[in-house]
């Protein structure tokens, strides 16, 4: 009978042609309070089993809120990293096509000589405007020129000068700007504001 009660707590599989016996999985154990007879003496014992579940549960809790705060802040440096690797491969595609956009300013600086080199003038500032919206949607900005006071943070300059406000009164090459970041600065002529600079001398 015990070999019978043995057999039915054992598993039968064959391999290779030849029956094999495996124990059946035993059941997992559940946990047991034993509790003294005293009422007190129980109640003492429940309470600090019961505290000693709350310090586990809190710990747990912590090991929880620390691993949420990990994965929240690897998830945004994640986010930051792929963001700054578009912006780092837009602006090398936005650099690389910077002498383009200075071969159509030389294009424009040409005055047209017959009705034929307007149309054709035409057709290309409106290419140029086209290419022009579509890096300025990828973040790319002129820097302000003609006319605007003189700044040595995106402005070069390279002719004129004078005493007190300067501005710029001619601009050579074009400078640009790509989300905030100053790719080139323009290349300037510049000029005094300066009334006495103007008035000539009595």
């Amino acid at each position: 009978m015990a070999a019978e009660d043995e057999a039915a707590g054992a598993e039968i599989v064959e391999i290779d042609g030849e029956p094999v016996t495996e124990d059946a999985p035993a059941e997992p154990e559940e946990a047991v309070i034993a509790l003294p007879e005293d009422p007190d003496e129980a109640i003492r014992l429940l309470i600090d089993a019961v505290g000693m579940a709350q310090e586990a549960a809190d710990r747990y809790l912590d090991d929880l809120r620390r691993l949420a705060a990990e994965y929240e802040n690897y998830r945004k440096r994640v986010a930051r990293d792929r963001e700054d690797l578009v912006q780092r491969s837009t602006q090398r595609v936005v650099e690389a096509l910077l002498p383009v956009l200075d071969s159509f300013d030389q294009a424009f600086a040409h005055e047209a000589q017959s009705p034929g080199e307007e149309q054709l003038l035409s057709g290309v500032r409106g290419t140029f405007h086209q290419l022009m919206d579509v890096l300025g949607r990828e973040g790319l900005e002129a820097v302000p020129g003609l006319g605007e006071p003189f700044d040595p943070n995106v402005h070069e300059a390279v002719m004129g000068g004078g005493d007190g406000q300067l501005i710029v009164a001619q601009e050579l090459r074009r400078g640009y700007i790509h989300n905030g970041r100053l790719l080139r600065a323009a290349l300037v002529a510049v000029e005094s504001t300066d009334p006495e600079e103007s008035d000539p001398p009595a």
